[in-house]
């Protein structure tokens, strides 16, 4: 008989081999690293019925925000859906359902439910965790982790990561100090865990300590980026501590290197190109033609809005870039979006379609109509998912609109509010 040693419960469909892979395949994912697509198919060759498999190949495509990849995420849930599963399996392909057709309100939901009768469930954490940071629930993103953490002990394969997670919900909600030391903690417990390298990373970030910032990351590079699939958003940080310290040199040969020398297409990876480069551009830094590259590979990511954040990223790579054409067709995508009933349609609506607006008149210099679409998004941008790290582009747009605008005024009541909000998180 074959145990998912995190419950204690016989997986559905797997024999002992495929239930072993899959906790290598999890224990690599916590840390961000290896081939977890790879290894799941080949435990899916081994036990076809694998339930739990199925249901972890979907969640990497779902997770990916990138409408190419929700096919594939919705065969997956298929697959799973026609195979017996027990009350715990049941649960994640609810859940995997859900996430699929862009419902991740009621995918939180169903998967704190598992959280609460499986709190070892690392998987449910993990990815529940993911949910709420995609709807920018942060309150969850702290809360989901605490609820579980009494369950766990440190001899427990998984414990570093719960720790990791733990820490991104605490920074996330202000509590910083509590936040670094758990973070120290998993990352003392396991070097390659780039998930709490990053919670540790917001931290310096919020506190404006670049200098620490810069130390923290460079301390050990090769365990948050060697074969790890999460290494382009902690470069991104770097560049971001980099920057903060007035070396915009150090920060573009970041992006010319390890952040988007390889020029991926996965969205999470062009967020982070797009954020940076958009910092860059408001500090009045040339860029060169690098907004070419970066909308050309945004291109075939907005025919569809399937997540609000994303749009406003691509809309900075086309201002940045001049594509006027691009922008128009990524409204329209937009509104398209607006008109379905997932949680996406709200998140455009909300935040997401002010943000293009607001970007699109921002790169026409039309500053004063930057400011009418930004300052209403400002205060409710959380809802569209991100952290406060990311959301705050939205802030240092709205100062420089508001100094191109002629209006000194307008710039320092915005930069005392947004100082006051990181003191208010201290």
């Amino acid at each position: 008989m074959a145990f998912d040693i995190a419950t204690g419960q016989r997986p559905t469909g797997a024999s002992q081999a495929a239930v072993d892979l899959y906790e290598t395949t999890l224990a690599n994912h916590q840390c961000f690293i290896g081939e977890p697509v790879r290894g799941l198919r080949t435990a899916l060759a081994d036990s076809p019925a694998f339930v739990m498999a199925h249901v972890f190949h979907g969640y990497l495509h779902a997770a990916g925000t990138d409408a190419a990849a929700l096919p594939g995420a919705l065969a997956s849930h298929a697959a799973a859906a026609a195979l017996p599963a027990n009350p715990r399996e049941a649960g994640h392909v609810a859940a995997l359902g859900h996430m699929a057709r862009g419902e991740l309100k009621a995918a939180a939901r169903v998967l704190a439910d598992v959280s609460r009768d499986f709190p070892r469930d690392a998987l449910a954490l993990q990815i529940g965790q993911l949910v709420d940071f995609l709807q920018g629930d942060a309150a969850m993103l702290r809360d989901r982790i605490g609820a579980a953490l009494p369950h766990w002990t440190q001899d427990m394969p998984g414990y570093h990561a719960v720790l990791g997670l733990h820490a991104f919900g605490l920074e996330e909600t202000g509590h910083y100090a509590a936040a670094e030391a758990t973070g120290r903690r998993a990352i003392a417990l396991e070097p390659r865990n780039g998930w709490a390298r990053h919670a540790v990373a917001h931290v310096m970030e919020m506190q404006d300590r670049r200098a620490d910032g810069v130390a923290w990351m460079r301390d050990d590079i090769a365990a948050w980026t060697e074969g790890s699939y999460f290494a382009v958003h902690n470069w991104w940080h770097l560049a971001l501590f980099h920057l903060g310290l007035g070396d915009a040199d150090a920060a573009l040969a970041i992006y010319d290197a390890p952040l988007w020398g390889e020029q991926s297409t996965l969205a999470y990876d062009m967020v982070d190109a797009s954020a940076l480069l958009w910092r860059l551009h408001l500090m009045g830094v040339d860029v060169g033609d690098r907004w070419t590259a970066l909308a050309d590979s945004w291109a075939p990511a907005v025919t569809e809005s399937t997540y609000a954040f994303n749009d406003a990223h691509a809309a900075m790579a086309y201002v940045g870039a001049g594509r006027s054409e691009a922008l128009a067709a990524l409204s329209d995508a937009q509104n398209r979006a607006m008109a379905r009933d997932d949680d996406n349609a709200g998140f455009v609506r909300d935040v997401g379609a002010p943000l293009v607006r607001g970007l699109t008149a921002f790169g026409q210099g039309d500053w004063r109509g930057s400011l009418a679409a930004l300052a209403p998004a400002r205060d409710i941008a959380h809802r569209f998912g991100g952290s406060h790290a990311q959301r705050d582009v939205i802030d240092l747009t709205l100062i420089e609109a508001a100094r191109r605008a002629g209006d000194p005024a307008l710039a320092a009541s915005l930069i005392a509010a947004r100082d006051a909000e990181r003191l208010r998180l201290r």
